[in-house]
Formats: structure tokens, sequence, C-alpha cells
């Protein structure tokens, strides 16, 4: 829907409307706004949550429903990454990674933040008092348990626990040691990718979609988790 410039008095009654409306929405998605201050700025007050400025009334009401929960997830998402990363103020999230999960987790999801300077932060998506939360996860590559109850029993692959490889990630390469290895499964693994506040959805197909996928520690934070075809040695 595209809005014109009309009479004062009849875009403050739509924004005070679309304002309750959204407000009701994102209860739904058990989130809650912080007041929408439409009497002075109208379709263009921000949105906000927790004082995080996520887009204007106008921008997310023309937004389908998954997407309104996605702009949320990912001003949220990045702000927790920024508050527990080690990188300098006026630093900004590049990509959003979802990593898939054996199921049931205490969580409701879990992604990787990479930062502009490369740093890789875990966040989790959990409820708590029936609301959204987003905080870093505590991951410790060493405890084995934890990582069983993220991906499963360790298997066995061409290459082994504790061997370093060199994994190509988009145009990059990766050095690490390989610190468990995911059993061979036909679901392959989703990608999000942002910049800037913005993102786009892409796949990626590998000719072995059976084939074990390494997670490989490069020490630029949470591990990279990579086909075997992504493994260039």
């Amino acid at each position: 829907m595209v809005y014109t410039r009309r009479n004062a008095t009849e875009e403050q009654q739509e924004a005070c409307q679309k304002a309750q409306q959204l407000t009701e929405i994102y209860e739904q998605f058990q989130i809650t706004l912080d007041p929408i201050e439409w009497e002075e700025l109208g379709m263009w007050a921000p949105v906000k949550v927790d004082g995080i400025e996520i887009a204007s009334l106008r921008d997310l009401w023309q937004r389908e429903k998954s997407d309104m929960l996605r702009q949320v997830q990912i001003k949220l998402l990045e702000h927790a990454a920024l508050k527990a990363s080690r990188s300098r103020s006026g630093v900004k999230a590049m990509i959003w990674s979802p990593v898939e999960v054996v199921q049931p987790q205490a969580f409701l999801s879990l992604w990787i933040i990479t930062l502009e300077t490369d740093e890789r932060i875990p966040i989790v998506e959990f409820l708590k008092n029936e609301r959204r939360v987003y905080e870093v996860y505590q991951f410790t590559k060493e405890n084995r348990h934890q990582l069983t109850e993220l991906f499963g029993p360790a298997y066995e692959g061409e290459y082994q626990l504790g061997e370093m490889v060199t994994v190509k990630v988009r145009d990059h390469h990766y050095t690490g040691e390989i610190i468990h290895i995911i059993p061979p499964g036909k679901t392959l693994p989703g990608r999000k990718y942002a910049s800037r506040g913005y993102h786009t959805i892409s796949g990626i197909a590998f000719t072995n979609d059976v084939a074990s996928r390494y997670v490989i520690d490069c020490s630029d934070g949470f591990p990279h988790i990579a086909y075997q075809s992504q493994i260039i040695r």
C-alpha cells in the first residue's frame, strides 16, 4: 500500500489505528513494543522494543507478518551481539546465520551474528516470562557434552576429530581444528545474510546432500559448520 500526504487529522487517525494493530500483532509474536508516538510523527513514528529502534510504523505496516517478526529478530540479535562483542564501538553486524541443531532445546533458535570484524557471536532466542529474549550463548569448544547436545553424537567422517583443515566459506578461507562431526542428513542448513539492517535469503546446494558436516574451530568465535565439499585442506 502506498501512503500519500493527506490532511493531518486523517493521517493521525490512520497512524493511531495502525499503531494499535501493529502492537497487537507483535503481542502474538510474544514481543512487547514500546509505546508508539504516532501523535507527533504519524506513520513515520519509530517502532521500538526496549528502546531499540526497529523501523518506522509505515515501513513495518507494509510488510508481511513473517517479515514483521524477522525485522525485529534482526535488530535484537544484532543488539545482543554488539553488547557481547569485544569490538570497538560503531561496528555493525553483517551476517545473520541460523544454526541447525537437534531438538528439543531450551531455546527457540540459535544464531551466529558475524560482525564487520569477522567476529562470530552466538546468540540464542528464548522465552522468558512469555516474551522473546535475546542473549549471548555461552559456548565452550572443549565441552564435548555441549557439542553433543547441540549437534548429536559425534560421527566418523573422512576427516578426523582434532585434524586441522581449511574451509571455504563464500569467498573466504578459514583454517581451524575439527572439534565435532555431524552425522549425514538430508536437511541443508539455511543461510540468512544481512547488511546494515537488510537481509536476503539464499541456499547453498551440494552434490552430496548426505555428506558429513564438520564443526571447525577457527578461533574467530563460534565455530564454522561446513560440508565436506567445502573443505579444501
